[in-house]
């Protein structure tokens, strides 16, 4: 499928507690990944839209759940990243309420997607989201991000090893993507296009 280069996006609104979370059924797809990962950046070359999700180079600065509107049809969401912020525990905690609370009992939820460094092997915590995403029976896909930053062997390589961990056995999608390159994007559409459109 064709992507253009620009989508209809636009900022809803920020979630502080489940009461936040919009009501009007649309189908949802989430973002979850360490604090680092590049989740912002990310968002902002798929949507085509520079500055659609604020980007920080100090992790730990979404602590809210942000809901993008994409194509006035369907939601992406921006969740707190885990991992490297510095912050204090009781807001972790609250963080971690917050996320277990919309992974968990939302029904527009269609699809979670997962981000890790492609310039990484696989990392424990990353796959402790991984275990507990599998669990909880939601659909998930894998993107690695920053694949720009490697030579081609290295990707290769630590391709291979990101999808041995996170994709087999269960040949979920997996797909490295670059917010400078735009690798992968068409890709990364087409999956979330898959799940909306099964949802609506």
């Amino acid at each position: 499928m064709k992507q253009p280069s620009q989508v209809q996006a636009e900022f809803v609104k920020s979630a502080a507690t489940p009461n936040d979370f919009p009501r009007d059924g649309l189908p949802e797809v989430a973002i979850v990944g360490r604090s680092n990962v590049g989740k912002s950046s990310l968002l902002n070359r798929l949507a085509g839209i520079k500055r659609l999700a604020a980007v920080s180079k100090t992790p730990g600065r979404t602590q809210l759940v942000n809901f993008f509107k994409m194509e006035k049809r369907w939601y992406l969401v921006d969740l707190p990243g885990y991992g490297f912020a510095k912050v204090p525990d009781s807001v972790k905690r609250r963080w971690e309420t917050l996320v277990t609370s919309y992974l968990f009992e939302r029904p527009a939820l269609r699809l979670v997607i997962l981000l890790v460094d492609a310039r990484h092997a696989p990392m424990a915590l990353d796959l402790e989201v991984r275990d507990l995403l599998e669990r909880s029976g939601l659909a998930l896909a894998v993107v690695a991000t920053k694949s720009d930053k490697l030579s081609r062997s290295a990707l290769a390589r630590n391709r291979r090893e990101l999808t041995a961990a996170f994709s087999e056995p269960l040949n979920r999608p997996f797909i490295t993507f670059s917010a400078v390159t735009g690798e992968g994007r068409k890709e990364l559409w087409n999956v979330i296009e898959t799940h909306v459109r099964a949802a609506t």
